[in-house]
C-alpha cells in the first residue's frame, strides 16, 4: 500500500517508435485516466508530424496534456516542465481520474515524479540584448564556440541555430560565475507527491525496433513531413525546429548538399541514435518494469501492464476495451 495523500501515476516510458503512445492511451481508457505528456518536442505549435504528436484519432477521446501550447521559439525549460505538468497531474487526480505519463524525454519524466526542484537564475535582459547583438553579427557559431570554452557539456548538446539556449547558458555563465550545466546538476529532489511506477518498452531484437523507427521515418515523409518544415521555416521558428531530429537533416538538402534519400536516411540514422540514447537513459532506473512488444501479443502486453500498475499503485480498472 502506498503513502497515504500520495498521488498515484504509471509513467510509460522507452525510445521512441516503441508504442508508448497506444499503450498510455489504453492505460488511461482501462482505468479512466488521463495522458500527460513527457516530450521536450511535442509542446510545440506547427511540429506535428515530425515530432510524431499524438493525433485525434489516436488520443480516442482520452485528453492529452503537456502538447501543442507554445509556439517555437518560446523559452521552456525542465522546471518550467515540472511546474506546469505537476499542476496538470494534480487537476487529473483531484477531478477523479488517474494520470498517466507518456513520453521519451526522460529529464522531463524524472524531474517531474522525482519532483526535482531547480534554482532560480535571474536574468539581466541588457546581458542579453548585448548577447543577442553579438550573436546576430557574428553568428551562433561564434558564440557557441565561446560556450564551448566554459561549458563544453551543455555546448556539445547545441546546434549554433540555437541561438535562445546558447544566449541563455552564456547569461548564466556571466552572471553566477558558474556553467549551467552544474547548475542542473545541482538541482534537489524534495519528497515526492507521487506514488508512481514506470513501464518501459524495449524490444529484444533491437533491429525491430531499428526497422520500426526507418517505417516511421517513411512514413513521415509521405505525411508532408518537409512541408512542415517549410512552413516552421516560413513563420521564423526555425531555430527551434532545428534542434529536432527530422527538422534540422532538410538544411543541407535546401543548401543542394544532399539528396532527399541521403536525408531520409540521415534523419533514420539520428533517430535510431536518438532511440538508443533513449534507452541508456531509462535503463538508469532500476524500477522500471520493461516490457517487449515483440515477445508477445499486444493484448497479453496491455495485461501485464495492468497488472503491474495495480499490484503497484493499488487501483483497479474502471472501463472494458474492445480490442
Amino acid at each position: 500500500m502506498f503513502e497515504y495523500g500520495k498521488i498515484p501515476i504509471a509513467a510509460v516510458v522507452g525510445p521512441t517508435a516503441s508504442g508508448k503512445t497506444r499503450l498510455a492511451v489504453d492505460l488511461a481508457r482501462l482505468f479512466d485516466g488521463e495522458v500527460v505528456s513527457a516530450d521536450s518536442m511535442q509542446i510545440y505549435r506547427y511540429m506535428d508530424i515530425g515530432t510524431a504528436k499524438v493525433t485525434r484519432e489516436e488520443q480516442k477521446g482520452i485528453p492529452h496534456h503537456m502538447i501543442d501550447f507554445l509556439d517555437p521559439g518560446q523559452p521552456f525549460s525542465v522546471a518550467d516542465y515540472v511546474e506546469i505538468a505537476g499542476k496538470c497531474v494534480e487537476d487529473i487526480y483531484k477531478r477523479g481520474k488517474i494520470p498517466i505519463l507518456a513520453g521519451g524525454t526522460g529529464l522531463y519524466v524524472d524531474s517531474l515524479l522525482d519532483n526535482t526542484v531547480f534554482q532560480p537564475i535571474r536574468s539581466d535582459p541588457e546581458l542579453r540584448l548585448s548577447l543577442q547583438k553579438e550573436m546576430d553579427q557574428k553568428g551562433g557559431e561564434y558564440l557557441l564556440n565561446q560556450l564551448a570554452q566554459i561549458d563544453p557539456e551543455i555546448a556539445a548538446k547545441l546546434h549554433p541555430n540555437n541561438k535562445g539556449r546558447i544566449i541563455r547558458a552564456l547569461e548564466v555563465f556571466r552572471l553566477t560565475g558558474i556553467p549551467m550545466s552544474i547548475h542542473q546538476k545541482e538541482a534537489v529532489s524534495h519528497p515526492s507527491p507521487y506514488e508512481s511506477c514506470y513501464i518501459g518498452l524495449d524490444f529484444s531484437q533491437r533491429q525491430i525496433l531499428y526497422e520500426r523507427i526507418n517505417q516511421r521515418v517513411e512514413q513521415m515523409l509521405k505525411n508532408g513531413l518537409e512541408s512542415e518544415v517549410r512552413l516552421l521555416t516560413q513563420k521564423g521558428f526555425g531555430a527551434t525546429a532545428v534542434q529536432a531530429i527530422g527538422y534540422k537533416e532538410f538544411l543541407p538538402y535546401w543548401k543542394g548538399e544532399r539528396s532527399l534519400a541521403e536525408t531520409t536516411e540521415e534523419i533514420k540514422q539520428q533517430t535510431r541514435r536518438y532511440a538508443k540514447r533513449q534507452l541508456t537513459w531509462f535503463r538508469r532506473r532500476q524500477e522500471i518494469h520493461w516490457l517487449y512488444p515483440d515477445l508477445e501479443t499486444y493484448p497479453t502486453l496491455l495485461e501485464k501492464a495492468v497488472a503491474f500498475i495495480q499490484d503497484k499503485l493499488k487501483i483497479e480498472i474502471r472501463n472494458s476495451l474492445n480490442m
